[in-house]
């Protein structure tokens, strides 16, 4: 084990979710939200603006209550050529709001509004299982509360999809590490359905799997030849790693790079789990592709639409390098290099803290869409937002602090955090 998971790993964790357990997270989580809202209806109240239209009645939102309303087919042309469709919007969501329009009195955007509260609560819970398992109680409190206070946490609590798809993902991810395939899967499907971003999941979930499978026949293999000395008793490594005889054990000792997850889940579990895994989000691809009648190409036409796309970062470079060819943008052009350095350098962290395998390439995957699509630059920060694995090294740090050092930290931070929200959302806002 590495210096890191010496000092932060105690006993084993229970590998079954526990509300109990994490209600101290949730209660922060729930605090800090609450501080968000507050801010945001004071300083909306004082431009003279509805902060409940800004959650739920601008930007993505009326596109997903459109959905929900209308279904697909609605599109806005505009002057310069370009065609805003709602194709480019997943179903998951507005299948939600117009569920719960059907069966409450809430309209299209008020059940998305709940929706992204709920489902919000259940990313934090999803966030702190993940971090409980792994380092115990007080670093899962920790990532949570770093979540929470995010600068453009406020999309948490809008009728946005990346509340739905954060949970979504946290449970497939958590379900890969205590072995629960068939549920892994099915939640990538569901994280397939909500955000294209959905692939990440997916490519976490077959990652996880292959390494399972090659590590399976790898250590089958000297049994197969006759050699008793390797297939019996554990390797030096699962000695070194072994609990104490009658100890509760969790599976997170076996699962860092390059190893597999927790054993004992039949091979075929393993593989039906992976089977379900990419049908979310490659059945809704298709179905845009033959309603356009592009074929499986006919999404990115959608998303060229709004000039969105994957060009390796090339426009996001050019977008942060015109930004120094004058001084009063020059800071800015700055501070843009700064945050992605900061990104790439906890991811860096992240590896190096020997994470699971299933969150390396989670966080990888949805950081490298994110940085090099060619979408709205100013959406960035709101799209890295489902990369919560890139949170534990600082909520670590952050648990590692004297319990009032940390209270401290954390509120100064929901403090930022509740102002910039209200600035953002009465500004520019994310698109």
């Amino acid at each position: 084990m590495t210096d890191l998971e010496t000092r932060t790993a105690g006993p084993a964790r229970p590998t079954r979710p526990r509300l109990p357990r994490a209600a101290p997270a949730l209660l922060g989580y729930a605090a800090v939200r609450a501080l968000g809202l507050l801010a945001l209806a004071v300083w909306s109240a004082a431009r003279d603006k509805s902060a409940y239209t800004l959650l739920t009645a601008r930007w993505d939102s009326l596109w997903y209550v459109r959905v929900a309303e209308l279904g697909y087919g609605y599109e806005v042309r505009l002057p310069g050529g370009d065609v805003h469709s709602n194709l480019a919007f997943f179903p998951l969501l507005p299948w939600l709001e117009r569920l719960g329009h059907a069966v409450t009195p809430l309209s299209y955007a008020d059940a998305g509004f709940a929706v992204s509260l709920f489902a919000s609560l259940a990313a934090a819970w999803g966030i702190f299982a993940i971090a409980d398992l792994l380092y115990g109680r007080r670093a899962g409190i920790c990532a949570v509360l770093a979540w929470a206070v995010l600068p453009v946490g406020i999309v948490q609590s809008m009728a946005y999809s990346e509340s739905l798809f954060t949970a979504l993902a946290a449970w497939s991810l958590y379900a890969v590490l205590t072995g629960r395939w068939l549920t892994a899967g099915t939640l990538a499907l569901l994280a397939g359905l909500t955000r294209p971003v959905g692939l990440a999941v997916v490519a976490a979930v077959w990652a996880a799997g292959a390494v399972s499978f090659v590590r399976e026949r790898r250590d089958r293999e000297p049994r197969d030849r006759g050699s008793p000395a390797r297939a019996v008793g554990p390797s030096a490594r699962q000695r070194s790693t072994a609990p104490a005889p009658g100890a509760h054990t969790a599976p997170h000792a076996s699962l860092h790079p390059g190893e597999p997850p927790p054993e004992g889940a039949p091979a075929w579990r393993r593989a039906l789990g992976m089977l379900l895994a990419p049908l979310g989000a490659t059945g809704y691809v298709l179905w845009v592709g033959h309603r356009t009648g592009k074929g499986p190409l006919g999404y990115l036409d959608v998303q060229a639409g709004w000039r969105n796309g994957f060009d390796g970062g090339y426009a996001f470079a050019r977008f942060v390098a015109d930004k120094f060819t004058s001084f009063p943008s020059a800071p800015a052009g700055a501070g843009l290099i700064a945050g992605v350095g900061l990104v790439i350098w906890l991811y860096i962290v992240c590896v190096r803290q020997r994470q699971p395998l299933v969150l390396l390439v989670y966080a990888g995957t949805v950081t490298a869409l994110a940085l090099c699509a060619s979408s709205y630059f100013g959406s960035k920060p709101r799209l890295l937002l489902p990369a919560f694995p890139l949170l534990l090294p600082p909520a670590l740090a952050l648990a590692r602090l004297r319990p009032s050092r940390s209270a401290l930290v954390t509120a100064v931070l929901a403090v930022v955090s509740a102002g910039y929200g209200a600035f953002w959302l009465n500004g520019s806002g994310p698109p």
